[in-house]
């Protein structure tokens, strides 16, 4: 008689554990179990096989100690195509198990529930995350459920195949990981909040406090992820001087330097309150900076500046002409530095990576967001288009100086919250509207803040026009052609409107909001 296959069930939460666990008999596993999940399944009158049968040792400390032992974790663990494994096996006397069905001590519910602090440390589960991780390891043998909902999926495809697939147990071990990581992350996080310490679940690590948050009555802090990423980073930049960084700083930083990151020539970008006011290219750092401050004069003052080239002593003298909070760059030379020493509260980052060309980065990773009880996690929009990649939708196609100039915009527009609208020339942005509640608003917006002339400028909209209103708008501000993605049930009305106002227009196919 074939020995049967082994599962080790030891679960907090007993939602279904009987039904799945009668299925599971009837598919011929045996039953290992531990204590309170063992009794529910015995007075259901099921066989159970107690962890101290398997193992030959008791509990002890109180039930701390139930499935730290060879004989359960040999048996998760064991690689069944590997000859040594098996050999092992047989030489300890350990009988494989093959699914896994472990989920953990409440110990959120129990620090929810306000108990004291030596009631939550008992809820730490140490022997459950051991087999999770154990039996997700060794997914390419073993079953691992840590989710009641997941019974009935595992239950029905044991039934139909006897068997549960490579795919199956792979989705299961990814889930199992999951599971665990945001058990640790719960108690680090109980633990710092103990200390009077901050902590983010995300990261892991402490977290460094900011003066406040967006406003003073509002606590901050700051977290670096574990590894330097391949690219320029706000969170990895040195802090060469000036006043401690705010929350408000760093995002505004991290806005910049997004931006200027799109350019492979010498560029500016200003910021002000985490969108672009000001974006140029210029044949030194100097020049790039005066040209993007002529963009908006007025909302440049006070803001965040952010160059992809070092700064030099004329550089420096132009930054020093007006009130900015920070400058992030590749390095600063040392009259630069003696330069903007000056300004004692003007904060000075320096990242070597910004200086080095653009194919040597790794562009990659995902951003979060946080809502109330959760948490939004998208990839990194680093969408580009080529010229290649246009579609020219109307009759008349844009001069090459147009298509520059459409190009330069489109760089600019996804990183403007929308509704977003750029007016562009070849070297720099012109105006620049954002975060509007209708596109058209937004065309007006930029028009009317215009410290340049727009005649004969391109414009940049982040996503399609819904209506010809705004193709208007942008032609009598002055526009002569228009880049945007199309998609819009209205995309022939627009054109239409196009081909009538003399614009040329190109559609990318690509959307970029940033909200």
């Amino acid at each position: 008689m074939a020995t049967p296959r082994r599962a080790l069930l030891s679960v907090s939460d007993k939602t279904d554990l009987v039904p799945f666990a009668k299925r599971l008999v009837a598919t011929g596993f045996e039953l290992v179990s531990t204590g309170g999940t063992a009794r529910v399944l015995r007075d259901a009158g099921l066989d159970v096989k107690e962890a101290s049968e398997v193992t030959g040792a008791p509990e002890i400390l109180g039930g701390r100690v139930k499935t730290l032992h060879p004989k359960i974790h040999g048996g998760i663990l064991a690689r069944r195509n590997l000859e040594a494994d098996l050999a092992d096996l047989a030489a300890q006397g350990i009988t494989p198990i093959d699914l896994v069905v472990v989920n953990l001590y409440p110990f959120e519910a129990t620090v929810a529930q306000g108990k004291e602090f030596a009631d939550c440390i008992e809820q730490i589960d140490i022997g459950g995350p051991a087999m999770i991780r154990a039996a997700a390891k060794n997914a390419a043998f073993v079953g691992v459920v840590v989710d009641p909902a997941d019974y009935e999926r595992v239950a029905t495809e044991l039934e139909t195949t006897g068997s549960l697939s490579e795919a199956t147990r792979w989705e299961l071990a990814r889930k199992a990981f999951s599971h665990t990581a945001a058990y640790d992350l719960a108690i680090a996080s109980y633990l710092a909040r103990q200390a009077e310490q901050p902590a983010f679940g995300l990261m892991g690590h402490s977290g460094q406090a900011l003066r406040y948050g967006e406003n003073p009555h509002q606590a901050a802090f700051f977290f670096r992820t574990g590894k330097r990423p391949e690219e320029p980073s706000v969170a990895w930049a040195e802090v060469l001087g000036g006043k401690a960084l705010s929350y408000n700083n760093l995002l505004d930083l991290e806005s910049a330097l997004a931006a200027v990151k799109e350019f492979d020539d010498c560029a500016c970008v200003i910021v002000k309150h985490n969108n672009p006011c000001g974006v140029a290219l210029g044949r030194t750092p100097a020049e790039a900076f005066d040209r993007a401050r002529e963009v908006d004069p007025v909302s440049a003052f006070g803001g965040i500046v952010a160059l992809n080239r070092p700064v030099d002593a004329e550089a420096a003298r132009a930054l020093t002409s007006i009130f900015l909070e920070c400058v992030i760059a590749p390095g600063y030379d040392e009259e630069a530095r003696e330069i903007l020493s000056a300004k004692k509260n003007l904060r000075l980052l320096s990242d070597p990576l910004l200086g080095r060309p653009r194919s040597e980065w790794v562009r990659q990773g995902q951003e979060v967001r946080s809502l109330v009880g959760g948490l939004l996690v998208q990839d990194r929009d680093l969408g580009e288009v080529k010229e290649s990649d246009l579609k020219v939708v109307t009759r008349r196609a844009p001069t090459p100086d147009e298509l520059r100039a459409a190009l330069l915009a489109w760089k600019v527009v996804k990183h403007v919250k929308s509704n977003a609208i750029v007016f562009g020339a070849k070297d720099r942005v012109l105006a620049i509207g954002a975060g509007q509640t209708s596109r058209v608003d937004a065309v007006k917006l930029a028009a009317s803040k215009a410290h340049l002339p727009l005649a004969g400028s391109a414009l940049a909209s982040d996503a399609f026009f819904p209506f010809r209103d705004g193709l208007d708008a942008a032609a009598d501000a002055g526009a002569t052609v228009v880049i945007q993605p199309g998609g819009s049930v209205k995309d022939e009305e627009v054109i239409a409107a196009a081909d009538e106002r003399g614009i040329a227009m190109v559609f990318t196919g690509m959307r970029h909001f940033r909200h």
